[in-house]
């Protein structure tokens, strides 16, 4: 488990689950990190992004074959 300080109250935090703090319930802010963090905690147009550029490669890898 690693330590993660609390940006707020600068508590220490041992859950690697917790999205809020367990001291004074504000956001730690880990939902950005990692690719997948990024999509699902983005705005519309990184969907509307992703979902063109996996249709234009699934198409082109359709027309190669």
């Amino acid at each position: 488990m690693d330590e993660y300080i609390c940006p707020s109250c600068k508590n220490p935090i041992y859950d690697d689950d917790a999205l809020l703090c367990h001291f004074c319930g504000s956001s730690l802010k880990r939902a950005g990190k990692g690719f997948i963090g990024r999509i699902r905690y983005s705005n519309r147009q990184v969907w509307w992004f992703y979902g063109i550029l996996i249709l234009v490669l699934s198409l082109a890898l359709l027309w190669t074959f």
